[in-house]
């Protein structure tokens, strides 16, 4: 008889925003112990999912055991026989995330690795899958077969994000693979009408940058949800979670935005997934596991999406250099990359990135952004010897993805020197030095340049934002005149000019020459003031142009690294 652990999720009672787990299984030994995941793999930050579980017990036979809580996350009771047991609580969901549980009276959207514990002896275990569900609803599993799903092991299932209503899916052919499309909620001006052929073809042209059909074959299953506001995603070896702002998709480039959101989770399936840093292999749910190699996963990943929708044709050559545009230009303005490195974003993604605050821009730079920009210079310098990232990528996929060892720092230097080993014995100071990456020459290699754009505001160094009709200091730039003011961050500004300030455009109609005005602020509820100067405006944003001076020969590489492939 094959040992199995048998999961139980009970969807019944949605207007509680709870739902019930049982595990079933057949002890081994006579001590038992258990723990919930403390993070979800994807978002490398500690999550604490147990502060969502109550109510949690232990039966042998129809009888209680006791239980004792040897950590946060993590339980053990010690058994007079090896029968059956069953564990038993309850989870609140109403953490409405990608990589979290979310339950109400329409629909559910649950990440396992929030919800499902790991049995101490059982991860490598078979686990199946039932749903108690309401009357009406469908479920959404990315897992093989009828109820009751079986999973190949724990990891397996806790990857499997469970999505029910009455909702319909759609299907799309990848490859002459069957995938699932999931659209849940209404925006108000519908979904967009070519959607379905869209996701499509960004789904096949990151198949033709990888040279391979998906990975997950036919089981892959994609999940947008269009919110109110929102944005981001989660990787999956057989689907993606997404988030969208429907506010979001009525902007100009919103609905390319969204494309290549869906392109980059759907690239994750290679990079990320199933190509891994080696911290990552296997996956350790109970601590913080640093690595120097988000970077690569991320990193690529950013890059690549945004080529996606050119190399689908659903974009054009101006409209991939714009978007490049948007990537680069906040490091060129934001302090950050000259404090923290390439490496040690990616290793301090656990403390760092996901508890970003305005003020974190004066000493930090995000390894999804700087990554992006890395990605770009090995193209670019790969180009060069008649290679590419992509190759790259492709050659690393082949070595490691089938298999289960992650790879290293020392692979991916020989992945590129493989092709070009001048760069490759530059990547570990454009890793560990701050600042060090070469991008405008890189992009001056391409016949282009970068273009400032300047502010239609003067400078004062403040970053403000309104929270109920009040103006309050959210970042103060290192060096400006607001800092030089004494003005800091959580100062609620109140006049400026003995004019009472209402809105943050406000201070700077009120502000039209270099002559310092009075700041009459509030902090921690005291009244105070202060001398604002401000300076001419500064660049805004920077933008990637054709160079028309540049040396015409170089027209023939930018025409090779817009192959993509």
């Amino acid at each position: 008889m094959v040992e199995v652990v048998e999961v139980h999720l009970d969807l019944c009672d949605k207007a509680s925003q709870t739902f019930k787990v049982s595990l079933k299984w057949k002890p081994r030994t006579h001590r038992q112990s258990w723990s919930l995941p403390i993070w979800t793999p994807g978002s490398y930050t500690i999550r604490d999912h147990v502060q969502y579980l109550h109510s949690l017990s232990l039966s042998q036979a129809s009888n209680d055991c006791q239980v004792q809580r040897i950590g946060p996350s993590a339980w053990k009771a010690d058994l007079d026989t090896l029968d059956l047991v069953t564990l038993g609580y309850v989870i609140e969901a109403r953490q409405l995330t990608v990589r979290t549980c979310y339950l109400d009276p329409e629909f559910a959207s649950l990440c396992l690795a929030a919800a499902v514990m790991e049995i101490d002896g059982q991860r490598w275990t078979p686990h199946c899958l039932t749903l108690a569900l309401p009357a009406g609803w469908n479920a959404y599993v990315p897992l093989a077969g009828e109820e009751p799903l079986w999973a190949k092991d724990f990891d397996h299932l806790v990857d499997a994000p469970i999505h029910a209503g009455c909702f319909v899916s759609q299907p799309f052919v990848v490859k002459k693979n069957s995938h699932q499309l999931l659209c849940i909620g209404d925006p108000p001006m519908g979904w967009p009408a070519n959607l379905v052929n869209d996701v499509s073809a960004i789904c096949k042209a990151t198949c033709c940058l990888m040279d391979e059909p998906p990975p997950a074959g036919d089981l892959y299953q994609l999940v947008i949800h269009m919110l109110e506001a929102g944005y981001g995603g989660l990787e999956h070896d057989y689907g993606a979670v997404l988030h969208y702002s429907w506010r979001a998709l009525t902007e100009p480039d919103g609905y390319r935005k969204l494309l290549q959101l869906i392109g980059h989770e759907y690239l994750h399936q290679w990079n990320v997934r199933r190509l891994r840093p080696r911290e990552y292999r296997p996956y350790d749910y109970s601590q913080a596991v640093i690595s120097d190699g988000l970077w690569f996963a991320e990193g690529i990943t950013s890059y690549l999406d945004l080529t996606l929708p050119f190399l689908a044709g659903l974009s054009d050559r101006t409209t991939l250099l714009k978007d490049l545009s948007l990537e680069f230009s906040p490091l060129l303005i934001n302090p950050g990359r000259q404090v923290q490195s390439l490496a040690d974003s990616s290793r301090e993604a656990w403390v760092k990135l996901y508890k970003a605050t305005p003020a974190s821009a004066d000493s930090q730079v995000s390894y999804y952004r700087l990554g992006a920009a890395m990605a770009f210079c090995l193209d670019v310098r790969l180009r060069k010897q008649n290679s590419s990232l992509t190759q790259v990528l492709r050659d690393l996929w082949r070595k490691f993805g089938g298999s289960h060892r992650g790879y290293s720092r020392l692979d991916i230097k020989a992945a590129i020197a493989k092709f070009d080993p001048n760069t490759a014995n530059e990547v570990d100071a454009w890793l560990d030095q701050p600042d060090s990456l070469p991008l405008t020459s890189i992009v001056a290699d391409l016949g282009l340049r970068f273009e400032e754009r300047y502010s239609n505001k003067r400078e004062t160094g403040l970053t403000l934002v309104e929270r109920e009709g009040l103006v309050y200091v959210s970042r103060v730039a290192l060096s400006s005149p607001a800092h030089h003011a004494g003005l800091v961050v959580g100062d609620e500004l109140l006049a400026v000019g003995g004019f009472r300030l209402r809105k943050v455009d406000d201070l700077y109609k009120l502000i039209s020459n270099e002559e310092p005005v009075s700041i009459t602020f509030s902090r921690r509820g005291r009244l105070s003031e202060t001398a604002l100067s401000s300076g001419l405006p500064q660049v805004d944003h920077w933008e990637i142009i054709v160079d028309s001076e540049a040396p015409s020969e170089l027209s023939n590489l930018r025409d090779r690294w817009l192959q993509i492939i």
